[in-house]
């Protein structure tokens, strides 16, 4: 079974936020040899926004090791004038399969309200660019842009989930998150799941919630994936978590849902 994981932060000679691992660097290698311990062939590299160099680090990973990564990159989002010129041929840079942007730095809560991102959809939208948002503060502008433009595959963040809540006040967001499902454009990435548990492996007090998003966008729409330098626990068990915990996950929608579903979703070609 092919493992890919959705969602994974390296970095180079920088301090990241202290929800993640403290550690100057978490290189492409160090990943790899987790992955390899874990028993994960894939990732999808999101480049951390504290990162001056983040796209261009996680390109080179991708350019060493293309069987291995690929790279959800960000733009300067109140950059039109640059951006808008970057966005042209953004998917055209090996490696780069589309867009990721997050709104928690001071300054850009109001971003996804006030107009500043107006720009990038409609050439998301040409391009049918893979766009992944942190977005569990503003799922009902989500539910507006996919309407919108429908030719952009959109990932939401972390079960939609709040991951920076404890246990069952994170999935507060859970009811606006379903609304989305209706919208073929939008799927969900599982990743962080383990951080959202307040109960020890096999974090029992999150399995209803997995199975809602499960039940609601199916096989083909949700992503397993781990957010790993935020997790307390082993890699392995954010995979086992997923293949052996949880029994209505099974067979085909196993497959899907641990890796070939992302891939068909971001273009990345099955091996």
């Amino acid at each position: 079974m092919l493992i890919v994981d959705s969602q994974v932060h390296i970095w180079i000679n920088t301090q990241m936020n202290p929800i993640h691992r403290q550690v100057p660097n978490f290189t492409a290698e160090d990943l790899m040899a987790e992955m390899e311990e874990a028993g994960v062939d894939r990732v999808v590299l999101h480049p951390p926004g504290v990162v001056p160099n983040g796209n261009e680090v996680a390109i080179a990973a991708a350019n060493r090791y293309p069987d291995k990564f690929r790279v959800l990159g960000w733009v300067h989002m109140d950059q039109p004038e640059i951006g808008s010129a970057k966005l042209a041929g953004w998917t055209d840079t090996p490696g780069m399969s589309g867009l990721r942007f997050l709104f928690i730095a001071p300054g850009r809560e109001n971003w996804p309200h006030d107009g500043t991102l107006d720009w990038i959809w409609p050439i998301a939208n040409e391009q049918k660019m893979p766009v992944g948002l942190l977005a569990h503060a503003f799922l009902p502008r989500l539910a507006e842009w996919a309407e919108q433009y429908p030719d952009i595959p959109f990932l939401i963040d972390h079960l939609g989930a709040n991951p920076f809540k404890p246990g069952p006040e994170s999935f507060e967001t859970m009811p606006d998150l379903v609304k989305l499902a209706k919208f073929p454009n939008v799927a969900v990435k599982m990743s962080g799941a383990n951080g959202n548990s307040i109960d020890p492996y096999p974090h029992v007090d999150i399995h209803d919630h997995l199975k809602q998003i499960f039940d609601a966008f199916g096989p083909d729409r949700c992503f397993w994936g781990t957010d790993l330098s935020r997790m307390k626990c082993s890699y392995k068990e954010c995979v086992t978590l997923f293949t052996e915990e949880l029994p209505w996950l099974t067979g085909r929608d196993l497959e899907l849902v641990m890796g070939e579903a992302l891939c068909n979703w971001i273009g990345w070609d099955l091996p």
